[in-house]
Formats: C-alpha cells, structure tokens, sequence
C-alpha cells in the first residue's frame, strides 16, 4: 500500500503541474485577447519582456545582441513565457500542500505584470484590466481543474476506514470488509478522477486556442494603422541610386538597403501603432515658444530628401547592423529656429512613444547637415517597425544618440540635465559614428578558387566621408582598392580589388582613410561605449 501512495503522489504531481501550465495558458490567452480588445500598445506579457529590456545592463545586453542578433526579442519572448509557465506549473504542484499558496503565486506574477504595463510611458489604469482578467482565469482555471482531481479523495462512502486508518477487522488481501465501498486509494476511483481531469483540460485548451486566435483579429489598430498607412500619397520620391555606386561584385551588400532588409535594433517588442490623425510632436524645453505639429503641419511643409546610411553603435567589427536608404522629411533645423533656441541649450532630449529616449547635441540638429524629422523611406511612408509615422534620421550619428522611431517629443535641454536610456546603462553621451570598414567578399572560412579572385566590401564615416580603402592580403604591403561613386559623405561606399591567390590559407584585413585624413586604426574596442573600432579580417583557402 506504501509503494502504492507513493506511485499515486508522484503521478498526481505531474497531474498538477499540468493544471498549473494549463491555467497559465489559458491566463495569457485570456489577458492577450482583452488587451488586443483594449487597444492596449503593448500585452501584459510582452510588457514584462520590456521591462526585462530595461533593467539589462547594458554590457549584457549587448553581448546579447551580438549572439543572437535580431532574434533577440522572439527569444526573449519565449523565455517569458516558458518563464511563467514554469511558475505556474509549480502553483499546481504546490496545491497539494496550501491551494492558497498557489493562488499567492499568481498574484505575485499578476502584480509583477501589472508594474511591467504601468511603467510603459503611454500606459493607463485601464491597461492593467487585462492583467486582472489574466490573473483571476489563471486561479479560477486552476481551482476548475484540481477540484476534479481531488473529488475522488475527499470522502469516502459509507462504512469505508478513514484515510490512513485500517479496516476494523482483518480482511484478505485485496478485499474490503464487508458493507464498506472502495476507499481513496481505490486505484478505479483515482483514474476515474484522472480522465475527468483530463476532459476538462482538453477543453480548456481548446477554448485557450480559440480565445488566442480571436485575440489576433482584434488588435485593430495595427491593422488601422497599416491600413491607413498604405493609403497614404507623401509629396515624396524614391531616390535614384546613383551609377556607379554598385560596383556588380555578387557577394557586396547592396548599396540601397530594402525596407525589409534593413537592420532593426530598438526596445520595443510591438512597434508603437500610432494613426497619423492621432501623432504629435511637441517642440519645447529652451526654447522661445513651444510648438505643436501635426502630421498634416508636417507633410505640407518643405521637404528634404537624401541618401543616408545609419549604422547602430552595436555593430561589431565587420558586423551588419548598418543600412542606406533614401530618407525623406523635415529639416530639424528649420523647425528649431522657428522655435527659437537659447544659447544656453547645447542637447535635445528626444522621446519615443513607446517612452525611449536619447540625447542628441543641439550642433548636430542646426548645422548643415540633412538632420530630418523622416516620414518616408525609399519612396514608401515609414513602415512601422522603423518609426512610422515619424522618426529622427541624423546623419553622422550612432543611433542610439540620434535616430527615435515613433518620435513624439523634443526638448531643448542640456546634457548636464538630463540621462536617456542608453546613457544610464553605461554607453557615451554623445556618439559620433567611428569610420569603419568591413569585407563581404570573400566571407570568414570561405573556400574559394585559386587565382584571380575579386574582393569586396563597404566603408562608411557618414558626415564625413570616405577618402579611400585598403587591403592587406597575407601580410604584404596595403594596396589601394577601388571605390564606388556615391553623392555625398553621408552614405557608405563600395570598394572591390582584383588579387592573384595561390592555393593555401590566405588573410585579407582592410581599413579605410576618411576624408579628415584619420585611418582606421588596428586597435580593437568592443562597442561599449561609443562604439568599436579595429581592421576588419577574414580568413579564407583558395583550392
């Protein structure tokens, strides 16, 4: 009978763990579908998963970057979830000592989201309704399903010995006394107990899969958005790349970088869904008078266009967080001086909607550099991921310094008083974009064919420019490369050579002259804090 028990606990304990995943499931069905429904901006789960963005340190992550790349946030979110699932499969395994205990548990992780959704800077009271709903199914659902798996054991009919006490009388092994019914430990009762069980998770499964399903269909405005989005016709152009600056070597990156293709780096897990009717841009701080715009104030003002190429100050050595494309939009510098900004100011403080902030130095914003409050991207309005339906483009800049999506906000301050997001996690006030260089062609540990072989990459020291590449191929002495044809200094460049490799393992580095005259020096720096440095090397067999 011991070894029985001892069986049953153990069996009954995945039972339980079972109810607690199915409870968490159907929890954050219940809450996502609520807060779609809500047009809450960000879920209760993915709110959490912001929250955990925030309060990573900053050389974490982005270490973390750098491993997983633009993976990070679908990770990220399912270590959440398996996260809080595995939280709430311990709340059914703890039922078995204090159901209260477990309801605890789930208060404590309803609480812990709650604080995630208030601290979003366009969060409400009303956002945590989902989280309430979302907590209140995780315990009523669990309550619905343990109930089923303690009914058998709760009592027993009349005339069977109480739980742990033995029959009055002996009996033969196997048998009950007589008059008496099965007990607790009655193998049947348990099972019965156990299918029942498993009927009602089924269903509360099945309806978790129906709730999830509707919960997409109700986030209308993203849908809105996009909607509204693709109906719009900006007094904008595509851009022509210029001839020549596509050397035709296959491997090279694209001079223009697609909408699609171009590298995404920022903290939101669900990009900021905001109607062009409903987007404000405050200008304030040291200024002589606020300003207000509209979208519709933006569009009909003088628009600017350009090529420019923005690179993210995580980009490793050689790495490919970096994209050009042909921006469109209003000068910042018009609307500052419109607004009329005080000697003493020397920074803006620019705020996301999604509540992001960066510090930009006020010269960068006024001098005569295309520095543009963007609303369209080659020819397209602002996708949104990338900041629709406005974003800050400013080139020379890293931009984690620079380049707000879902840009809302301006002050004219001073960096003495102020810290934005990425300052309080270690990375340099200020960053101007390093010159850097990287090598496409051939890639690290390629196998290529002995003999003449064409190489190739891209250089870029935006605002300003690329005088000349290098390469150095096993050590011998730097040679000259040839460089694509851009129209101005704010883009990156294409080189190519032709090399003569034998057979054997070869080395190839490259480094780049901008036009200040400074070249790139060998030191390596890792990105921390104002961004890497060092030559770009690959290694590589002819055969």
């Amino acid at each position: 009978m011991r070894e029985y028990r001892r069986v049953k606990r153990s069996g009954d304990r995945g039972y339980r763990a079972l109810a607690g995943v199915v409870a968490g499931l159907a929890g954050m069905a219940v809450s996502h579908a609520l807060a779609m429904l809500l047009t809450v901006r960000v879920a209760p789960l993915l709110a959490v998963g912001e929250s955990v963005i925030e309060i990573t340190p900053g050389p974490l992550a982005e270490s973390l970057i750098q491993l997983v790349g633009s993976y990070d946030k679908p990770l990220l979110v399912i270590g959440v979830s398996l996260g809080l699932l595995a939280l709430a499969a311990w709340a059914g395994v703890i039922t078995r000592r204090s159901p209260l205990l477990a309801n605890l548990v789930f208060l404590v992780m309803g609480a812990i989201a709650a604080a995630a959704v208030l601290t979003r800077s366009d969060a409400s009271l009303s956002d945590v309704l989902a989280v309430l709903a979302g907590t209140l199914t995780w315990i009523a659902v669990l309550s619905f399903l343990i109930g089923q798996l303690a009914a058998p054991s709760r009592s027993t009919a009349s005339g069977a010995a109480p739980s742990g006490a033995a029959p009055a009388g002996p009996t033969p092994s196997g048998s009950t006394p007589s008059g008496s019914t099965p007990s607790a430990a009655d193998p049947s009762r348990a099972d019965q107990g156990r299918r029942g069980f498993l009927i009602r998770a089924g269903v509360i499964v099945a309806a978790t899969a129906v709730i999830g399903a509707g919960g997409q269909f109700l986030g209308q405005a993203r849908r809105s958005v996009e909607a509204s989005r693709r109906l719009l016709r900006l007094p904008t152009t595509a851009g022509r790349v210029p001839a020549g600056a596509n050397l035709g070597v296959d491997g090279i990156a694209a001079w223009r970088s697609s909408n699609r293709d171009f590298y995404r780096i920022d903290t939101a897990l669900v990009a900021p869904a905001i109607g062009v009717d409903q987007w404000r841009l405050r200008i304030h701080g040291l200024v002589d008078d606020e300003i207000v715009l509209t979208y519709r104030d933006l569009v009909e003002r003088e628009m600017t266009e350009a090529w420019v190429t923005l690179c993210c100050v995580s980009n490793e050595v050689g790495g490919d967080l970096v994209g050009n494309a042909w921006w469109s939009g209003v000068r910042i510098a018009d609307i500052l001086a419109e607004a009329g900004v005080d000697p003493d100011a020397n920074a803006v403080l620019q705020t996301s909607e999604d509540g992001w902030t960066c510090g930009t130095p006020l010269p960068a914003l006024t001098d005569d550099r295309n520095a543009m409050l963007a609303i369209a991207m080659n020819g397209e309005p602002l996708p949104v991921e990338h900041g629709f339906p406005v974003r800050m483009v400013v080139p020379g800049l890293y931009g984690y310094v620079s380049a707000t999506k879902w840009l809302v906000d301006l002050e004219v301050s001073r960096f003495d008083d102020f810290t934005a997001y990425w300052t309080d996690r270690g990375w340099a006030a200020q960053g101007p974009i390093k010159t850097q260089s990287r090598i496409d062609v051939p890639r690290d540990r390629a196998d290529v064919t002995a003999g003449t072989l064409m190489i190739g990459g891209s250089a870029f020291a935006q605002y300003t420019g690329i005088e000349k590449v290098e390469y150095l191929l096993d050590g011998n002495d730097w040679a000259e490369a040839t460089l694509g044809r851009v129209p101005g200094a704010d883009t990156w460049v294409q080189w190519s050579a032709e090399v003569e490799v034998p057979a054997g393992a070869h080395t190839l580095a490259v480094r780049a002259t901008d036009s200040s005259g400074y070249t790139q020096t060998a030191v390596r720096v890792d990105p921390v804090p104002d961004g890497a440095t060092g030559w770009h090397t690959v290694d590589f067999d002819a055969q």
